[in-house]
């Protein structure tokens, strides 16, 4: 890619309910297919070179680095939020004028096509920042479900699901992006939307930068959300536009044992 990128990678959580009395190991180093979760993502974003590459660590952070220890990292003392994870990345981006990719540790599905189409679009549209989203019709998964719609095992189906775990894209009458609305916060009304944000995003640096400097813990958990971070750029007038995609099962995240199991199946197929 021509451009300067740089990514921020937030992989700081402890992962409380992947947790077990023999494996207190970090979220992102939880082993899928043989593989921490955080390699995969790795690999999917290498063509970011690794030493513009922040992986933002926390909790038993030294497992993490002496794991992938030719990247650079960023330490978040406390975890705070999304948004306050990529405040302890501010000074590994200091003076970087290209653009930031932003993503998770969790996420192993997501493909390497995606990212870098997310980061091809917002180049092209000239963005301040983009977002990938997708619909949710395409992600829940049936492992009693076989391709012919009898009971059966190890075959997946996708359909709608209403109980999902992600901010909602809220966009104005003439289609653009208004703001995102966390799951818990959702009106019955919003919850209704189809249309999921999947937490990456493609920022300018420096708009980037200035939109943290704004950014508010004024919500029920005191947490600093990255998804308010958008909503902040529109509002001082730059230019927020969405990647809408297909994700499917990409945009799983992974925070029990029984995702863990979900995604490894996924990676089974394609990557491991």
């Amino acid at each position: 890619m021509d451009a300067a990128v740089k990514a921020v990678v937030l992989a700081a959580g402890k992962g409380t309910r992947l947790q077990t009395e023999d494996n207190d190991a970090p979220k992102v180093m939880r082993l899928a297919c043989g593989k921490p979760l955080l390699w995969y993502v790795l690999d999917a974003i290498s063509f970011v070179d690794k030493k513009d590459t922040v992986i933002v660590v926390g909790y038993k952070k030294d497992e993490v680095i002496s794991r992938f220890h030719d990247y650079a990292f960023a330490v978040q003392t406390e975890q705070l939020g999304t948004g306050h994870a990529v405040m302890a990345a501010q000074p590994e981006l200091d003076g970087f004028d290209g653009v930031v990719l932003v993503c998770y540790g969790d996420m192993p599905a997501v493909k390497q096509d995606t990212y870098e189409t997310l980061v091809r679009t917002h180049l092209e549209q000239d963005n301040e920042c983009t977002i990938l989203t997708g619909e949710y019709k395409s992600i829940e998964s049936d492992p009693k479900i076989t391709k012919d719609g009898n009971e059966g095992q190890g075959a997946r189906r996708c359909e709608p699901h209403v109980d999902l775990p992600y901010g909602r894209i809220i966009r104005g009458k003439d289609g653009n992006f208004l703001h995102i609305v966390e799951d818990k916060d959702c009106t019955p009304e919003q919850k209704a939307i189809t249309e999921l944000n999947s937490g990456v995003y493609v920022f300018r640096s420096k708009p980037l930068m200035n939109a943290l400097k704004n950014l508010k813990n004024d919500n029920s958990q005191g947490e600093y959300y990255l998804t308010d971070i958008p909503a902040i750029m529109r509002a001082g007038g730059a230019r927020v536009g969405i990647l809408k995609r297909d994700l499917g099962n990409e945009i799983i995240g992974v925070n029990t044992l029984e995702q863990l199991a979900q995604v490894e199946e996924i990676l089974s197929e394609s990557r491991c």
